[in-house]
């Protein structure tokens, strides 16, 4: 028999029995379904994570610290390591390093006529914002040349109180959402920026009669970042070489007996972010740098984590689907065996009739991988079905209506390779069979009643 005569006789034979061609092959659908359906909503799982870390901040930035906790051999104590130029120097050296930045942190109040907020001010190189995703929403991102301006996170604004008011803090972030007014506006605007955590206070504690009080520097908003998700939301930027003046002339009023070792600290990082060329290189470059003494973190920590997490719900759910299809192929097996004893007369006269051995096996075969191939298309058209509904209708609810959320994903990948399982699964649920049909006595068959 050639292989027309092969398939034509398959397909016959599966439409003699309609009812059990059907509930096989409908066994075979709902385990394709099930692997296909418990593996996109694990893919959409560590979908979710990537995004959520995204937002969080770039893949691609290490964040590096002074110590991290213990000795390294050969290297200086992690107390006596120092963030400074040298270091920037080092790390700007390193093979797939794409820029290197230094920050200074400062706590300080921003006044808004009579509006206070206190805000955590960074010193940043201009320059390098760009090359580290900090994106302008309003306005503009510093430039070099800025001596007095500051650029401020999304909800800065927010946070904003009248300490004169009784309930001050209403007048801030309490209770805000996306549509409300700020209280302040802070771009174009003139402001102050001061270390004196009491200036604009309706009762200020008694000053220090030792130290003199912080004097206010006079500055200007000039622009309102892009939300982010992160703490950049609630930073505002300054030039380092300007924070670091400020720095230098309150140190003169507060402080006095440690002024030189406070200057000799500004001249220092309190964090130097790096950024890589690509997140290939993220988790070597991490390393060599923790080798160093230096701590050292990025998102890809947590990625990483997330994705251990996303591969044993993977292997959770993609087991528990593989039962389905498991009984799925038993069904095909007993399918299979069944037909085997209804057309025993019909192999045997095959058999006298000079059909060859292997043509007997391949027909069982072919019918047993038909039922496969046609459960896992069937299956897979199923299975995008269900995702649909999961993303549209309960993903939309989950996310209160807002816009939808991704809870299955189906690659193709993952499609062509349960259709090519089932239809494995089929061959293989269907071989034991076949070959026993081949080895079937022709004599004994025709005599079958």
């Amino acid at each position: 028999m050639n292989k027309l005569d092969l398939l034509q006789m398959s397909l016959q034979n599966l439409r003699r029995r309609k009812a059990r061609t059907f509930l096989t092959i409908l066994g075979v659908v709902i385990g394709t379904a099930s692997i296909i359906i418990m593996l996109s909503l694990s893919s959409a799982m560590e979908q979710n994570f990537k995004e959520q870390i995204a937002r969080m901040g770039s893949l691609t930035v290490i964040d590096v610290y002074s110590g991290a906790g213990g000795e390294m051999p050969g290297h200086a104590r992690p107390g006596e390591l120092k963030l400074n130029d040298e270091t920037i120097a080092e790390f700007s050296s390193l093979p797939g390093v794409k820029a290197v930045m230094g920050l200074q942190y400062s706590f300080m109040r921003v006044v808004a006529g009579k509006m206070v907020g206190d805000i955590q001010v960074i010193g940043v190189e201009p320059e390098k914002l760009a090359d580290f995703d900090y994106e302008i929403e309003t306005g503009r991102l510093l430039l070099p040349s800025d001596k007095d301006t500051l650029v401020f996170g999304k909800n800065l604004a927010y946070d904003f109180r009248n300490p004169r008011l009784s309930n001050e803090y209403m007048t801030g972030y309490m209770g805000h959402d996306n549509n409300s007014k700020p209280p302040v506006e802070l771009i174009n605007n003139k402001l102050l920026l001061t270390a004196d955590m009491q200036y604009g206070e309706r009762r200020p504690s008694l000053p220090d009669p030792n130290n003199k009080t912080p004097r206010p520097h006079e500055v200007r908003g000039v622009g309102i970042l892009k939300e982010s998700g992160d703490e950049k939301d609630y930073q505002a930027l300054i030039n380092i070489a300007v924070l670091r003046k400020i720095k230098a002339e309150d140190s003169k009023a507060i402080d006095r007996e440690n002024r030189t070792k406070r200057n000799e600290l500004d001249k220092q990082y309190d964090n130097i972010k790096i950024k890589v060329a690509s997140m290939e290189e993220v988790r070597d470059i991490q390393k060599h740098i923790q080798t160093l003494g230096y701590q050292a973190s990025s998102l890809s920590d947590m990625l990483e984590s997330m994705k251990k997490t996303s591969r044993t719900m993977q292997a959770i759910l993609g087991g528990i689907g593989a039962i389905s299809l498991l009984v799925a192929a038993i069904g095909i097996a007993n399918t299979m065996v069944m037909s085997i004893y209804e057309r025993t007369r019909e192999i045997g006269i095959i058999k006298v009739l000079g059909a060859d051995m292997a043509d007997i096996r391949r027909m069982f075969l072919l019918e047993a991988a038909l039922i496969g191939l046609g459960g896992g298309i069937l299956g897979i058209i199923f299975s995008y079905g269900v995702s649909w509904i999961l993303n549209n209708i309960a993903g939309k609810y989950m996310a209160n209506m807002a816009e939808s959320t991704q809870i299955s994903i189906i690659e193709p990948q993952l499609a062509l390779g349960a259709l090519i399982f089932a239809t494995l699964i089929g061959l293989v649920s269907g071989y034991a069979p076949a070959h026993r049909a081949m080895k079937l006595s022709a004599l004994e068959a025709i005599r079958s009643e």
